[in-house]
């Protein structure tokens, strides 16, 4: 039985360290870290998660686009699981879209990522894959490879004036004055 760990917070010190590759694909630990990563996802409405946001600092991320409640808008695509992950840019074009994060909770700010990206994992099992993904999907993995680097959303923020609360941003939602 996997035990309920629960998301690390901003300020929180594993948020900031550079996460260690997962070197046994095997163990125990692992498979009850990815089960714990998944629970607390979906319990979160999360559309991703990194290890370090449940206190294990690994190189692991799940990335899991599909409507939620933070999400309403967000494409549906079957959850991945991408230990060890890197990626090429594929389209240099930045965007700039809203985000939020498990880990600050209530507020969403406008962050400039790449448009699409190749990226290379191994899966549970250790076998290497590549996927590319676009738009949302590879927003939500670029948010989450920032925190296996130790940094979150808000250190991509080019000005303050980019961060809004989650109320705020739901408003905005409703009115569709979300344009960036």
């Amino acid at each position: 039985m996997t035990e309920n760990r629960p998301i690390q917070q901003l300020g929180a010190e594993v948020l900031r360290q550079q996460a260690a590759p997962v070197d046994d694909f095997n163990t125990r630990e692992f498979h009850e870290l990815i089960e714990n990563m998944r629970s607390a996802m979906l319990a979160a409405n999360g559309v991703g998660i990194a290890a370090p946001q449940l206190g294990e600092s690994k190189r692991v991320v799940i990335v899991a686009s599909r409507p939620t409640a933070r999400y309403p808008l967000a494409p549906e695509m079957a959850p991945v699981i991408m230990i060890n992950p890197s990626f090429d840019v594929v389209d240099t074009m930045m965007v700039k879209d809203w985000e939020g994060c498990l880990s600050v909770p209530g507020v969403r700010a406008l962050v400039p990522r790449y448009r699409a990206v190749a990226v290379e994992f191994c899966d549970e099992s250790g076998l290497p894959r590549r996927l590319t993904l676009a738009d949302f999907p590879a927003r939500v993995f670029q948010h989450e490879f920032d925190h296996l680097q130790g940094l979150v959303y808000l250190d991509r923020v080019e000005t303050n004036r980019d961060i809004i609360s989650e109320t705020e941003f739901f408003k905005r939602l409703a009115g569709q004055e979300l344009a960036v």
